[in-house]
Order: C-alpha cells, then sequence, then structure tokens
C-alpha cells in the first residue's frame, strides 16, 4: 500500500456489498501501482466473475491474465504507464485535470488526506493522486483502513472530489491504449466500478 493510518485501528463490521465494491478498489489499485507477479497472475486467472458487465469484464481478466507472464506483463506495464520520457497513459489526476503534474488537485487531496487521517508511505515516489493510490484510499475508506468505516457521506464526498472529474476518463483511455493487453480489462473494470459508484452516490 502507498497511505496508511495516522490515527488509532477501530474497525467496524463491513457489509458484504462494501467488502465487493473495496476488493474491487484494491484489486484495480494494486495492478496501477505496481507490475503483477506470476502469484498475481494465477490469482487473477482464479476470479470467477458473477452476471452483469463487471462479471463479464472480471472474466474477461482471468482469461488474460492465464495467457501472460511476468515478462511480457512488465513490458506492457512500463510501456503504459512508464515509457521513454513517459508512458501511453498518464493517471494522476493533476494531469488529467490540469495537463500538469503537481499542480492544484494534488494539493486538495493532500488536504482531504490529512482531514481523514491518511498518510502516505515514506519511500513511495509517486505522487499521491495517482489514480493506483486513489483506488487504494477509497478502499481503505470503505472497510476501515485508516482507523474507522468512513461514513457513505465522507465516502461520497471524497469521490466526488478525487475521482468523479477524472477517473473514468482515465481508465477509458487505458481501455483503449494501443499497448494494452491485461490492462485493457483492467481499465474496463475501473470504468465500470467508476460508473456504478457514481450513479449509486447520486441516488443515496
Amino acid at each position: 500500500m502507498t497511505v496508511e493510518a495516522t490515527i488509532e485501528m477501530n474497525t467496524q463490521p463491513v457489509t458484504p456489498e462494501d467488502q465487493v465494491r473495496a476488493e474491487l478498489y484494491s484489486l484495480i489499485g494494486n495492478l496501477l501501482l505496481a507490475v503483477p507477479s506470476q502469484t498475481t497472475l494465477d490469482q487473477l486467472s482464479q476470479l470467477q466473475g458473477e452476471d452483469g458487465d463487471v462479471g463479464s469484464v472480471v472474466n474477461a481478466l482471468a482469461q488474460v491474465a492465464k495467457s501472460m507472464n511476468p515478462a511480457a506483463v512488465e513490458r506492457e506495464f512500463n510501456i503504459l504507464f512508464i515509457g521513454m520520457g513517459r508512458g501511453e497513459v498518464l493517471p494522476y489526476a493533476s494531469y488529467y485535470l490540469t495537463g500538469f503534474l503537481h499542480e492544484k488537485p494534488l494539493a486538495d487531496l493532500r488536504n482531504s488526506m490529512r482531514k481523514h487521517g491518511i498518510q502516505r508511505k515514506d519511500g513511495i515516489p509517486e505522487p499521491e493522486d495517482h489514480l493506483g493510490s486513489l483506488c487504494e484510499m477509497m478502499a481503505g475508506m470503505i472497510t476501515g483502513g485508516f482507523g474507522q468505516v468512513m461514513p457513505l457521506q465522507a465516502q461520497k464526498e471524497f469521490f466526488n472530489a478525487h475521482l468523479a472529474p477524472w477517473a473514468a476518463h482515465c481508465f477509458s483511455d487505458l481501455e483503449k491504449a494501443e499497448s494494452a493487453v491485461l490492462y485493457a480489462p483492467v481499465g474496463s473494470l475501473g470504468r465500470l466500478l467508476m460508473e456504478i459508484e457514481q450513479e449509486s452516490f447520486r441516488i443515496e
């Protein structure tokens, strides 16, 4: 994880629905932040989706994972996110919202992190507004990873402030990226999660 709690843990029961939300956020966050190992690929290949769009994408991700090896995934990851100078996709809120890195969206996020007791871990090179880090933060807010299960209203405010304005666009770009193989269904899964979350928060 790229972030950690700054307050004493006080976890509360999490509903099955929220556990699924958190697991999706955590899965996507992990895949965006680090090259998947063979163990991760093996775990992905065992996933079984239920009916519906999300289930179909989960099954597609599992099928692709079966055909990949760590060396191929590392090449894909580097081309997509690192590249020679820059990757095909720059998954940062500041970049998507302003065209530059380390801009106001990052400062706004840091203020929100302080408010919720979320602290960046030492030794992490990525700015906190990386999409993978934001997914980790949402997972932690849902499950109580930052001291307590955050009320739905707090989750909604965080999502609307830091993910809703740009994350679906970034996931869509990843979904369509020229070099995306494993990461095409990852992009699809992320886009669907953003759409579901946005609609659920709107109804709430």
